[in-house]
């Protein structure tokens, strides 16, 4: 018989700029869409950590997360 004693998910997730939206508004949404993603993982309980986030040239954002998969325990993935 097998447990799984802990079980994280790693994700690169790209926000990305939508067309045919003015420069700075399109930044502001991406901005808007990655704060809200990130208050949705802290509203849902969701352990998480992120290990990177970038900015591009465009304004787009790039970011990497570890965060808990279902109701699994994360062991030492977030330390």
């Amino acid at each position: 018989m097998k447990r799984i004693k802990s079980a994280c998910i790693c994700q690169t997730i790209h926000f990305m700029l939508k067309d045919g939206l003015s420069t700075e508004f399109n930044r502001r949404q991406v901005q808007s869409e990655l704060e809200n993603y990130k208050k949705s993982l802290i509203k849902a309980g969701t352990k998480h950590k992120i290990v990177e986030e970038n900015v591009q040239e465009d304004g787009s954002v790039i970011v990497k997360v570890i965060k808990q998969y279902n109701t699994s325990p994360v062991g030492d993935y977030l330390d």
